[in-house]
């Protein structure tokens, strides 16, 4: 049975990476930078692009294959961070249609905000080069709680700022944990087969209550 806040939310809450915008170009830089520094060959965008999904981690996994768990992940993890926050807003741009979607959602008078793992910070710097942080409801990252999706905390907190029963809450992502969270916090859910989507199971095999090809499928949702 499909979530009944699906098609007639009171908040609309959005991933950032591979879901509000398009970050891949500058997230996969600084890993084929790292590896030039390092005497090794690019990897084509393409080949990155599935892991910019999982951040540093997924990233660093993807182009040098340390885990999170190996001891040198720590200063890998800070020099990948330097390099991106010097050139966050290069390539970055909300993907085809969000634009219109925000301004489809704010003339029926839904809320709507982003709740991303990325840290509070670069998703506050992101969202003021694009000019959408006043006209966020709220901003939400991976630091802001003490536990990050796909633990609901962050989607809680969302809907507490705002004011808003999260059974009336809807959560977009392109990440199975994005799903997951959004589940766990009572929200119905839209998984985002356009965005990064990570390289394990495919977005309709995450439990959401609406798979969208592109933003088009929102637009028509909420239309």
């Amino acid at each position: 049975m499909t979530h009944p806040a699906l098609h007639t939310p009171t908040a609309v809450f959005f991933d950032l990476d591979g879901t509000l915008a398009d970050t891949a170009r500058d997230l996969v830089e600084p890993i084929n930078a790292m590896r030039i520094d390092r005497g090794m060959s690019t990897l084509p965008f393409e080949e990155l692009r599935p892991f910019a999904s999982g951040g540093a981690r997924g990233l660093i996994g993807k182009g040098f294959g340390i885990a999170k768990e190996d001891q040198r992940f720590p200063a890998m993890r800070d020099e990948f961070l330097h390099r991106y926050e010097q050139a966050m807003l290069v390539h970055t741009g909300l993907f085809p249609g969000m634009a219109a979607l925000l301004e489809q959602l704010e003339a029926r008078g839904i809320i709507w905000g982003v709740v991303s793992n990325k840290f509070e910070r670069y998703v506050r710097q992101i969202l003021v080069g694009l000019q959408l942080d006043i006209r966020s409801a709220v901003i939400i990252g991976g630091d802001t709680t003490p536990t990050p999706k796909p633990h609901p905390a962050p989607l809680l907190l969302a809907a507490s700022q705002t004011g808003i029963d999260p059974a009336r809450c809807v959560y977009a992502g392109d990440d199975k944990r994005d799903i997951e969270a959004g589940v766990a916090a009572g929200m119905a859910t839209v998984a985002c087969a356009y965005g990064f989507c990570g390289d394990v199971l495919p977005p309709d095999q995450w439990g959401a209550d609406l798979v969208v090809s592109d933003v088009a499928g929102m637009q028509a949702l909420w239309g």
